[in-house]
């Protein structure tokens, strides 16, 4: 970090923790944040983001003449694991110095963080929802803030800050300087965000979707049916070489009923969290994972937000990510500072379609793998598009019933006047064959309609 030429406290605290030679996105980030320019940022999680916005900042603090305990800097961060994170690696670096910063995040109450924060600190690092109530309820104020920083911005789209953030950032007067990091591009939200909250930013594309976890291994991996995923994760529990391993489902539920699963098997240590439990238990959870070995912990997208494990070399998932930026996400738990990572994905034919979106999105192929003796039957679809998608079976149109309602039972003439036939009720499809129809969508790799479990 020398080539900064950073405060000598700061310096200190840089070669105490080890930090020598800078990652690529502190390479680039910290003398363009050391301008003053605006920053909108794409780097892979684990790359050393949270120094990179941490170490400008305190220097700039330290040049500072007038240090009256006003805040001069804001952090925001998705989650309350991840702020958490934050406010730790900030006091690390800020050891050598009279920095302060403070938490404001759920979980906690709010009469007890107000009366915090007339102890006066240089920096708050929150979530957006708090820091909106507490600006509402007049307690406290962002009138000085001097820097801004969005840290993970696309998760914080996804949750739905958009409009937190505008709050927050009107509430920041004279224009601070704003840098936004983000491990994807994310959406629309994102991109009118930075059109809104970013002067003329210098923008540093880190990474390409296609880079991103270059040294993990991505492997697909196709299963039958639930029973059949269920098996495989087992097996792959017992037999894989692995330090920490990440199970990921897409729901509470889901992730409770492969714990009680995966909990009744010997040799497998298994944790669990998930939305529903609470900060303390979560938190408790991450230590006791982080502290051990050949332990693997199932947990849903939210619930694993700013998750940092050193020693996180796999990573399953059970139930296939949604879009290409949660399957970004949690790979980018396994992999990291160069070190080898392993990444299984298990599909049914449900999931194919999805999974060859998430190839093209990414720009690269998966590895196909199975395990002897739980090979799945189904191994892609009979009849696939040049794209690699599912072909299904057109429907044959009869052009002479084109245009008639066709009762059961009945002559193929059009009823008029929009009175029922004279008779009985038209005969209802027995459910049976209604079963056996959705069987043969399903067979030939289609993607049936069927109701989804609500997300977390």
């Amino acid at each position: 970090m020398k080539q900064f030429n950073l405060h000598e406290r700061l310096q200190k605290a840089c070669d105490q923790l080890g930090y020598e030679a800078p990652t690529k996105v502190q390479q680039a980030a910290i003398p363009e944040a050391l301008t003053g320019n605006d920053l909108y940022v794409i780097a892979q999680t684990g790359s050393g983001k949270t120094a990179a916005f941490i170490i400008p900042l305190l220097q700039q603090w330290l040049n500072r003449e007038e240090k009256d305990g006003e805040v001069r800097a804001l952090i925001l961060l998705p989650t309350r694991e991840l702020a958490r994170q934050t406010l730790e690696q900030f006091e690390a670096l800020a050891q050598f110095t009279f920095a302060k910063a403070m938490l404001l995040t759920g979980g906690e109450p709010l009469k007890r963080q107000q009366a915090e924060l007339r102890r006066r600190y240089d920096v708050i690092i929150a979530t957006p929802g708090r820091l909106v109530e507490h600006i509402e309820k007049g307690s406290v104020w962002l009138d000085k803030v001097e820097t801004l920083v969005y840290d993970e911005a696309d998760r914080m789209m996804d949750f739905g800050f958009a409009e937190d953030l505008d709050m927050i950032s009107k509430a920041c007067k004279g224009k601070p300087q704003t840098l936004m990091f983000s491990a994807t591009t994310g959406g629309k939200a994102l991109s009118d965000t930075v059109k809104n909250v970013l002067d003329n930013p210098k923008r540093l594309f880190i990474n390409n979707r296609d880079e991103l976890s270059a040294t993990t291994v991505q492997q697909i991996m196709t299963s039958d049916h639930e029973a059949h995923k269920t098996e495989q994760t087992i097996w792959l529990c017992k037999n894989k070489e692995y330090r920490r391993g990440i199970i990921f489902t897409n729901t509470r539920d889901g992730a409770e009923r492969l714990y009680g699963k995966l909990s009744q098997e010997e040799g497998i240590k298994v944790y669990i969290i998930h939305g529903e439990k609470d900060h303390k238990a979560r938190k408790e959870t991450i230590n006791r994972f982080s502290s051990a070995n050949n332990v693997v912990l199932i947990a849903t997208d939210v619930a694993a937000r700013g998750l940092d494990v050193e020693g996180l070399d796999m990573v399953i998932n059970y139930d296939m990510p949604r879009k290409g930026d949660d399957y970004v996400h949690r790979i980018g738990r396994t992999g990291r500072n160069g070190e080898e990572g392993l990444a299984i994905t298990l599909i049914t034919h449900l999931d194919w379609n999805l999974m060859i979106s998430i190839e093209r999105y990414l720009k690269q192929k998966f590895e196909r793998s199975h395990i002897d003796g739980l090979k799945a039957r189904y191994q892609g679809p009979k009849n696939m598009k040049a794209s690699g998608r599912a072909a299904g079976k057109k429907k044959k149109v009869d052009k002479k019933g084109a245009g008639k309602k066709v009762v059961a039972g009945k002559s193929n003439k059009k009823v008029g006047g929009g009175k029922r036939p004279s008779g009985k009720h038209p005969e209802k499809k027995p459910k049976r064959q209604i079963e056996e129809g959705i069987a043969k969508v399903s067979n030939d790799g289609s993607m049936p309609l069927r109701r989804r479990k609500k997300p977390e």
